[in-house]
């Protein structure tokens, strides 16, 4: 072991400056057995660190090197496993544990005996030496003294002690006088010990030269001494004169301490005395307003306004702690509370009072407003009302019981008075919109309220269009069946009906928006979102009896806004909860009177829903003429669809010819009207879905009469009435009809162009034969100018065709023709000349053509007919002029 430990020494730790003063040949426990060696080290340079490293020998020859370096100031615990019996595992902690075979018990106790030592001697941190003997742990020798080391090199490390600078400066000044004292050591050796003799005799004889000085100092430090006592009794008499003046400044110390504490506890009993003098006192005047105050007068509603609001604030005032404890406190929050609860009393029986006479007290003005068409307004009694505003709120904040009680008071009796207020004046409505009608009825027959007038939904039986009558005839044949087209009801009464419709949501609309408005205010709802409306239900509890958990301070607030603004709503539902059954039954009376009437009245009603929208989208208002708009578009598809099943359901003569149909006129009409009434409507989509389903209907309808009608040949049918349609679009311009405009053009153009071909036929009948066969020749491959040599078709057959068609058989023809044209078409639509105009252009592409082939099959014949194109268009224009 020793000439491993000195291998080390020279070869890994000299090089590094350090010395190896233990050693312990081990492997890992538990693993494989690879023998290495655990060395304790220090550096021979200040400062001194010592180190615990692992060496093992290297695989590729016989040489040591260095594997893992601890600092021995990182190791906590040294485990030595058991301190009784031989074991050679020991572990070491550092920053984790490492477990260790010794080749031998001793080299173990030897080396961790090094390694408290070193930690005694260098670090003096504790590490723990746990299953370590005692015998190893020996406490470290008396200073001046060294400590062994395990190991050959204990002395070593006992008796080095590393030179100061100064000695080190005077060993290289005395070696550079004697410079051969490397070269000859025994000679420098003799040199030392002769200077060494000579200054011990020179230390002799000055130790005896000064013998007489040292008894000088002797003497002089007994006079010292002497002087010290002197001096030390004086200071204890000063002491004992200390020592009481000492204990009386104490004393006043004690009692100035005191004073300050007594000052200090009068300045905070003053402080909270003031405190409760300042936050719960109530002044007379104030107990005097809420026990006495006149409610009736605008200084005594003030008086109490002033005294609640302080009386809230001493209620409120966050006392400090104890001060519920005392007696006067106590007793004033009593007096707080009989004070509330009086006032409360006296405040809302007032207002109960003024709830009741207000429900009672408005009989005489009703007569003079119904008798006018208007409601009475109120805005007086809200403006008494509203003086009461903050003594609601007071109420609301205080006593909840008796403010929900007076909202429910209030609700009750005013419902009563809006309901009869709005009964009589929806009375008076429907007596001048039934007024409107008298002159109607006596004017067309209509006896008894069943009657309907025109647009009604009641169905049609039968429908006969008489002949060839005007629009004027068959619109009186309609209104003997009891029904009338749009054109003939009175417009005045249907104005006076718009009128009176507007005037009733006139009069509405500002009435609920000023209670609406009024019970915001008064009930201070929408004012403080903390506080629970007075009709929401109460707080309920969990399943498991616990109270919800309550909402983040945004969400709250949103909810106890939307909350009130629910309760608001509910309020007026109860307050005006006749006004939309008596809304529907206006509009059952008006779409009784004229099913025409849905359209003003759904203009008007999506106005003001329009309008109520845009002041507040949630409001009673908004929701109430909502519903009944859904009721009036309901009465508005229910018209259409009746005009559609009048449609579906029409009948024509098989004796007369049919000319425009009554429902081609009524759309005419209709639309006129609804365009007059829906130029500036909020709801035009309406209309125009309305308006698609009607024109479908038209187009269906007019078709399906074409090809029932006998009498009047289709193609005039559906010539006349598309041309109808078409003009009534093109003159009205109605924007979502384009394509239906445009459609009944191209019908109209295809059907007149059908009725002139089939009507005027072939006027030149054998000719045309004649040049059939000759085109049949020309397609089977004949030459054009060879067609002349067949014998069916040679310039002689040519010739005796010809003379068939003089030109007073031609006139003659046409004649017949346009009576027969005129006898089809009706007066009204005035097509005859349009017609007629198309068939001279179909007879002259005719006659043009036959004479082209002429001229092609029969070049240099010589053949003509036997009249022109100027005479066939002066048998025209004799014809057309003759009739």
């Amino acid at each position: 072991m020793t000439a491993i430990k000195h291998a080390l020494q020279r070869d890994i730790f000299t090089p590094n400056d350090e010395r190896l003063l233990g050693i312990v040949n081990v492997c890992k426990a538990g693993k494989k057995k690879k023998n290495c060696f655990l060395c304790a080290t220090v550096s021979t340079e200040r400062p001194v660190q010592v180190k615990v490293v692992k060496v093992k020998k290297s695989d590729k020859g016989d040489f040591y090197k260095r594997q893992q370096t601890w600092e021995l100031r990182d190791l906590t615990e040294v485990d030595a496993k058991d301190a009784s019996k031989e074991n050679p595992e020991f572990d070491l902690h550092f920053e984790k544990v490492y477990r260790w075979l010794a080749s031998s018990t001793a080299e173990k106790n030897s080396f961790i005996s090094c390694i408290w030592k070193l930690n005694q001697r260098y670090l003096r941190k504790k590490v723990e030496f746990v299953n370590v003997s005692s015998q190893l742990l020996e406490e470290s020798v008396p200073s001046g003294e060294s400590q062994s080391v395990a190991g050959g090199d204990e002395d070593a490390l006992d008796d080095y002690q590393e030179l100061s600078t100064r000695e080190e400066q005077d060993i290289e000044g005395m070696m550079e006088m004697c410079e051969y004292a490397i070269s000859n050591a025994e000679a420098f050796a003799e040199q030392l010990s002769r200077e060494l003799q000579v200054l011990d005799g020179a230390n002799i004889q000055s130790i005896m030269a000064s013998e007489k000085q040292v008894n000088i100092l002797m003497q002089l430090l007994d006079e010292a001494l002497g002087e010290v006592d002197t001096i030390e009794g004086k200071l204890s008499s000063y002491e004992e004169m200390l020592q009481s003046v000492k204990e009386q400044m104490d004393q006043i110390s004690q009692s100035n301490r005191l004073i300050q504490i007594s000052n200090t506890n009068n300045v905070k009993l003053l402080d909270e005395i003031q405190f409760l003098v300042n936050y719960m006192d109530l002044s007379k005047g104030h107990v005097r307003a809420l026990q006495e105050g006149d409610l009736t007068s605008p200084k005594g509603i003030e008086a109490c306004i002033n005294a609640s609001e302080a009386l809230l604030q001493c209620m409120n005032v966050a006392l400090r702690p104890g001060h519920d404890k005392l007696m006067a406190v106590t007793q004033q929050q009593l007096l707080f509370a009989e004070l509330r609860d009086t006032f409360a009393r006296r405040l809302t029986n007032h207002l109960n009072n003024v709830f009741v006479h207000q429900g009672h007290d408005q009989s005489s003005t009703l007569v003079q407003h119904t008798a006018e068409m208007s409601l009475p307004k109120h805005s007086p009694l809200h403006r008494d009302l509203l003086r009461y505003a903050k003594l609601m709120e007071w109420l609301k904040n205080t006593h909840r019981e008796k403010y929900e009680g007076l909202s429910r008071t209030y609700v009750d009796y005013m419902s009563r008075l809006y309901e009869r207020e709005i009964k009589d004046f929806f009375e008076v409505a429907k007596i001048k919109m039934a007024g409107t009608t008298k002159e109607a009825k006596g004017k067309f027959g209509l006896h008894g309220s069943s009657g309907k007038l025109t647009g009604s939904t009641s169905s049609l039986n039968k429908l006969t269009v008489q002949g060839s009558n005007s629009r004027r005839s068959q619109s009186s044949s309609l209104l003997d069946m009891g029904n009338m087209s749009a054109s003939d009801l009175d417009v005045a009464d249907r104005t006076k009906f718009d009128k009176i419709f507007e005037q009733v949501l006139s009069e509405l609309e500002p009435l609920c928006l000023a209670e609406q408005d009024f019970i915001s205010k008064f009930f201070k709802l929408q004012q403080h979102p903390t506080v629970t409306p007075p009709l929401a239900q109460p707080e309920t509890e969990e399943a498991d009896g616990s109270t919800p958990s309550r909402m983040p301070p945004q969400a709250e607030h949103r909810h106890s806004m939307s909350s009130e603004k629910d309760i608001v709503r509910l309020m007026m539902n109860k307050i005006f909860q006749s006004i939309e059954t008596e809304l529907n039954s206006l509009i059952a009376l008006g779409d009784k009177i004229d099913s025409f009437n849905s359209l003003y009245m759904l203009v008007k009603m999506s106005h003001h829903v329009w309008t109520a929208e845009n002041v507040d989208p949630a409001s009673y208002l908004s929701t109430t003429l909502g519903n009944v708009l859904v009721t009036v578009k309901r009465n508005f598809d229910k018209c259409i669809s009746g005009q559609i099943r009048q449609m579906e359901e029409v009948k024509i003569s098989k004796k007369s010819k049919v000319g425009i149909l009554l429902f081609v006129t009524a759309f005419e009409e209709f639309a006129e009207l609804a365009e007059t009434i829906f130029r500036n409507a909020e709801r035009r989509g309406d209309l125009d879905k309305a308006y698609v389903k009607l024109i479908r209907a038209v187009f269906v309808n007019v078709e399906k009469v074409a090809n029932e009608s006998q009498k009047t040949p289709r193609d005039v049918v559906m010539m006349e009435n598309f041309h109808h349609i078409f003009s009534t679009l093109s003159r009205l311009k109605i924007s979502c009809l384009d394509a239906e405009r445009r459609e009944a053009k191209h019908k109209y153009t295809d059907h007149l162009q059908s009725y002139v071909i089939n009507s005027l036929g072939q006027p030149l009948e054998k000719l045309n034969h004649f040049f059939e066969g000759v085109e049949a020749r020309v397609a089977q491959g004949v030459r054009e100018e060879e067609v002349s040599y067949q014998l069916a078709f040679n310039k002689q057959e040519l010739r005796k065709v010809i003379k068939e068609y003089p030109g007073k058989e031609v006139k003659k023809g046409l004649d017949n023709l346009y009576k027969k044209v005129d006898k089809h078409l009706c007066e009204e639509e005035s097509l005859l000349q349009v017609v007629w105009h198309s068939m001279q252009d179909e007879f002259i592409r005719q006659y043009k053509h036959f004479e082209d082939l002429i001229g092609r099959c029969y070049p240099g014949s010589g053949i003509t007919m036997d009249f022109t194109i100027q005479d066939m268009l002066e048998y025209f224009s004799s014809i057309a002029q003759s009739h």
